[in-house]
């Protein structure tokens, strides 16, 4: 039995919006409220989340280009809504990122030596700890860029394989319209056919007719000569 043509979309979204729900939990959670390596910890875990939904959009994009124009515009509705959750996320996301960069920055600064802290990277100096976080804002970005351009990859790979299945659509549909030709062809040597079959009994029975004809007359002719001397 086929398959709707919207259960892909929906599995799709489905695993999406559970992704998402996660990703939400943890900026709202120990992203936000968290300190040190928790915190972290945290951040590192929705970069990871908010890249597999990065991919599931770019499915969702791919996807929605098969289902029937009747009922596109919905489902178009509902990939912008998970967009625009992606992004806010994303977003989200980067501030926190931000936040405890400046937090571990800051608090590294005001504390003297020998005092407990869960900074990771020990008693630097304020210019080193500065670089280091610099350096993690800027692997945060790369990750970004690395997710979109996976995306744009994915995007072209769908385009392109939806190019090739309208070819082979069009391949179809044109031997279609060919065999639909060669029956109306067929059709109607089989009508010539009927009609000269019809044509050539005629004409047997006009031949039937006319032989009976003779043998009469001959029948006749003989019938005279012979009995009526």
């Amino acid at each position: 039995m086929d398959q709707p043509p919207t259960v892909l979309f929906d599995s799709y979204e489905q695993d999406f919006l559970h992704i998402i729900d996660g990703v939400r939990q943890k900026l709202e959670g120990e992203g936000r409220n968290g300190v040190g390596e928790q915190r972290k910890a945290a951040l590192r875990k929705v970069e990871i989340e908010l890249d597999e939904a990065d991919d599931i959009v770019s499915q969702l994009e791919t996807e929605i280009q098969g289902i029937p124009k009747s009922i596109q515009s919905a489902y178009t509705t509902r990939l912008k809504s998970a967009r625009a959750d992606l992004n806010k996320y994303k977003r989200l996301s980067k501030d926190l990122h931000s936040q405890a960069a400046r937090s571990d920055l800051l608090g590294s600064s005001r504390r003297g030596p020998g005092t407990s802290s869960d900074d990771p990277y020990g008693e630097r100096s304020d210019r080193e700890r500065l670089l280091v976080g610099t350096e993690t804002l800027d692997d945060g970005s790369r990750r970004l860029q690395d997710s979109t351009s996976l995306a744009l990859q994915t995007e072209t790979y769908g385009a392109e394989i939806l190019t090739s299945l309208r070819g082979q659509r069009e391949q179809i549909e044109n031997s279609r319209n060919t065999l639909d030709t060669a029956d109306r062809h067929i059709d109607r040597a089989s009508g010539t056919l009927t009609k000269m079959i019809r044509q050539m009994y005629k004409q047997r029975v006009i031949l039937g007719g006319i032989i009976a004809f003779f043998v009469v007359l001959i029948l006749v002719i003989l019938y005279f000569k012979l009995f009526r001397h």
